[in-house]
This record gives structure tokens, C-alpha cells and sequence, in this order.
């Protein structure tokens, strides 16, 4: 029994989608046809079921990289061999609205989590095989759809250090969220292939911002398209 998750390995897929937020793993797996709730604990709530013919798992990480690291180390440990992140971000950029998808391609490590997994200059990069079926996959949807990098950050409400939005969108970075850079060097350091897919809900440039609302009809389409997109790609993946 994988301590955390409170899951078998026996019962995991070799496929994994990973999200934030509880309540969406169940609206994904809702996806899916023999569906089965494997375990909710804490954060972490773990379905699976089948898309297409191919068998995959459905599991909440929660918010921050080091309780998502939990999440995604118990999904390699338990047989996970792809795992692919669905979720929210900040724009930096007026040409990416509200609404619109980011694959990421690869991602800065601006939290503390990885920084006691691998050196400094150790890269947060994607796999290529599964970016290139997430952005297929959103390309065959209708909307904004980017890839590239993405910065994943500790702080989401600033206090009295700044936050340094604007140089890393100077260096050419699309969004900001809180998990990828995690996901992608575990990924790399156990031997399994990770990517993501973001649906941007706001501005993190100040320039831009205006008042936070993710709750909206467009950010709710975009995330229904994202979801989507994590689950055609699974099936490409799959068919290879």
C-alpha cells in the first residue's frame, strides 16, 4: 500500500492524469467508463477507469509543489510510467487571455522543492513525446492554444519581496502556476515521462492584472478543453 495515496500499486495504470484540485479528478473521471474511486486522502484522491480502451488513473495533488512531489514519487513508485498535469495558471501575456491553453514545455524552477532533489542548474523539461501529443491534441480544439515555458513559483499572494513576473516574461516565459517544475524533474529522476497542460484563469502580470476571477464561463470551457486534450493525448500515447 503506497503510504500517502492509500493506494495498491497493483490497481495503477502505466497512465496517470494529475490535477490540483480534488473536485476536478472526480469531474474527470466522470470521463471515463468503469470507473472506480481507489482512495481520498487528504489532498490526494485517486480514481481509475478507461478512455478509449486504454486504462488510466485519475489523482488530485493539491496546491504546491511539495505535497504534488508526494503525489507524483507514490505514482512512479506505484507503476506510473506517464503522467500528465492538468491545470491553471497565470498569463504573462495580453496575446494568451484568459481562456486560452499553454502546453509546457519545460519550466523555471522558481520554488524550493527541487532545489533539494538536484543541483542548481539540473532543467525542469518536459518529455517530448508527450508535449507533442498534448499540443496536437489541444490544436484539434477551438482557441488560443501555445507552448512553451512555463515558471512554477512557492508564493501565490505577494508580500513585501517582489515577485519577478516581469523579468521572467522579459526572458520569454508564457504562465506561471505551482507544480510543473516538481513534476518534471521527478519525472526525469525516476524514469518516467511527465507534461502539462495548463488553462490560463488571469493575468500574473501587473501590467495586466485586473481582478482575480477563475471562476468564469471562459476559464470553465478552457479547462473542459484542456481536460479534453489530456485525454486524447493519452489515447495517441497509447496507440504508439
Amino acid at each position: 500500500m503506497l503510504p500517502i495515496l492509500q493506494v495498491n500499486p497493483e490497481d495503477l495504470p502505466a497512465y496517470a492524469i494529475v490535477c490540483g484540485d480534488p473536485r476536478r479528478a472526480e469531474t474527470i473521471s466522470q470521463k471515463l467508463t468503469n470507473v472506480k474511486e481507489l482512495a481520498f486522502a487528504r489532498e490526494y484522491r485517486t480514481f481509475v477507469g478507461e478512455y478509449k480502451g486504454v486504462r488510466l488513473a485519475v489523482v488530485s495533488h493539491g496546491v504546491g509543489s511539495p505535497g504534488a512531489a508526494v503525489c507524483f514519487e507514490e505514482l512512479i513508485r506505484g507503476g506510473v510510467k506517464t503522467l500528465i498535469r492538468v491545470g491553471t495558471a497565470g498569463s504573462y501575456s495580453a496575446d494568451h487571455p484568459a481562456g486560452s491553453l499553454i502546453v509546457s514545455t519545460a519550466a523555471v524552477r522558481a520554488e524550493g522543492l527541487t532545489h533539494q532533489l538536484v543541483p542548481a542548474g539540473f532543467p525542469a523539461v518536459a518529455d517530448s513525446a508527450v508535449t507533442e501529443a498534448l499540443y496536437a491534441s489541444a490544436l484539434e480544439s477551438e482557441g488560443i492554444v501555445k507552448k512553451g515555458i512555463t515558471v512554477t513559483l512557492d508564493v501565490f499572494f505577494s508580500g513585501v519581496v517582489d515577485i519577478p513576473h516581469r523579468q521572467y516574461k522579459q526572458a520569454g516565459a508564457l504562465a506561471v502556476e505551482m507544480e510543473i517544475a516538481a513534476l518534471f524533474v521527478i519525472a526525469t529522476l525516476r524514469g518516467a515521462r511527465a507534461g502539462a497542460i495548463l488553462a490560463l484563469d488571469g493575468y500574473a502580470d501587473s501590467d495586466l492584472a485586473g481582478e482575480y476571477d477563475p471562476h468564469t464561463d471562459v476559464v470553465a470551457k478552457a479547462i473542459e478543453r484542456e481536460i479534453e486534450t489530456a485525454l486524447l493525448a493519452v489515447t495517441k500515447l497509447a496507440s504508439v
